[in-house]
């Protein structure tokens, strides 16, 4: 008895533990070393470049400061807002991406991924990903009883993600396209459907994924060269070795803040897609299992707040919890991937870190929205505790 007694009131106090804190830390650091090792891994490179060595840093200071206003905006805005508009959020992400395709998009390196808007770009697809993933959510609410049991009910959305990864194909940013369709997918998945419904589609994607790598010459070259990066290690294998022997050269605690020599124009992309390999050089396996800590903190965290809010009767937030911490998780699981040559080389940034404005205010965005989820179930979990004595006396059922 005195067991039993003593496990319920463990339950209780673990189910009162806000996950809130842990995201909010957690991304605050993320943030904080993003800026730190920035400022190292581009110091250099922008002092020659650019004639200003904290060209980057202080681009992304200013990108930190907005990212952290429209994290507030999110934090205030309902959750009902984002449910009720599921169509303008469809609109504007298709939108964005067809918007790329046409002369106002700039092209980078042989991919049209931004739109200019004065100092700075707009890679459309961060902003096509949260708006898509909103939308499904909305779809996943509204109509749960038919993609449960119907192939028309589940085609639907995936007709949708297939429009979506056609133009991001076109522009190209395969990267994206492989987060937004897993992060959709997982989504779908923790709603209820079947997994037997995902078996076709997979089949699909593996033919159309392979498809694609081997009708583009520069995608098969870098499948080859993830194979066996040694073997042409000044051409298509450059990056990968060059993210290798920073690694290397990190061993334990690595070389010190500032002291890494890949950075000294070795390792292309350093402050961008390839800054886990400077943080492993000047920190070590230590700083770089800290910050695969940190994102694992923020990960679960996001998970934690969407089940207490399917717990709690929030379908839709508790959808767009899921779909937007997927998001997070795979593109940072995807780029630490890359980094250390477990996937084939891909142009997606490691979010709160990487230098890039788009993906550090959309992920800020997202840690709002999470914040507000929370926010608005601990209120109504508030307000529902008040009224159990008022039912309780008037005779009426009380809440289990």
């Amino acid at each position: 008895m005195q067991a039993d007694i003593a496990l319920n009131h463990r339950n209780r106090l673990l189910g009162d533990l806000s996950p809130l804190p842990v995201l909010i830390i957690s991304a605050a650091a993320l943030l904080v070393m993003g800026i730190v090792m920035i400022s190292s891994a581009s110091m250099d490179m922008a002092a020659e470049t650019m004639g200003n060595g904290y060209h980057y840093v202080i681009r992304q200071l200013i990108f930190a400061g907005i990212g952290c206003v429209f994290a507030l905006i999110a934090v205030n805005v309902p959750i009902s807002w984002w449910e009720r508009s599921g169509w303008l959020l469809l609109g504007i992400g298709l939108l964005s991406l067809l918007l790329v395709l046409t002369p106002l998009g700039r092209t980078v390196n042989g991919s049209t991924r931004w739109i200019p808007f004065g100092l700075f770009n707009v890679q459309v697809s961060e902003i096509a990903k949260l708006c898509l993933i909103a939308y499904l959510a909305g779809y996943v609410v509204r109509r749960r009883d038919e993609l449960l049991n119907t192939w028309a009910g589940f085609l639907k959305p995936i007709a949708v993600l297939g429009v979506a990864s056609v133009l991001l194909v076109i522009e190209p940013d395969f990267g994206a396209t492989v987060v937004l369709v897993a992060a959709a997918a997982g989504m779908i998945f923790l709603s209820g459907v079947r997994l037997s419904r995902f078996m076709p589609l997979i089949g699909v994607l593996v033919v159309l994924g392979s498809a694609l790598i081997v009708t583009q010459p520069y995608r098969l070259k870098r499948v080859v060269s993830y194979l066996d990066p040694w073997k042409d290690q000044f051409d298509s294998g450059y990056q990968l070795t060059q993210s290798l022997i920073a690694f290397g050269r990190g061993d334990w605690a690595g070389t010190g803040l500032g002291n890494s020599v890949q950075k000294l124009f070795y390792l292309p992309e350093a402050h961008t897609d390839f800054i886990f390999a400077i943080i492993a050089e000047e920190f070590g396996l230590f700083g770089s299992l800290m910050v695969l800590g940190l994102f694992t903190a923020l990960v679960l965290s996001g998970f934690v707040i969407a089940r207490r809010a399917e717990k709690d009767g929030m379908p839709f937030a508790a959808c767009f919890s899921y779909g937007i911490t997927l998001l997070i998780g795979l593109q940072a699981c995807i780029n630490m991937s890359v980094s250390t040559g477990l996937l084939p080389t891909k142009g997606l940034t490691l979010p709160l870190i990487s230098y890039g404005g788009s993906s550090l205010m959309i992920t800020a965005v997202c840690i709002g929205v999470l914040a507000r989820v929370e926010l608005e179930r601990a209120d109504r979990e508030a307000t529902d505790d008040k009224e159990k004595p008022s039912k309780k006396s008037r005779g009426g059922a009380s809440y289990g």
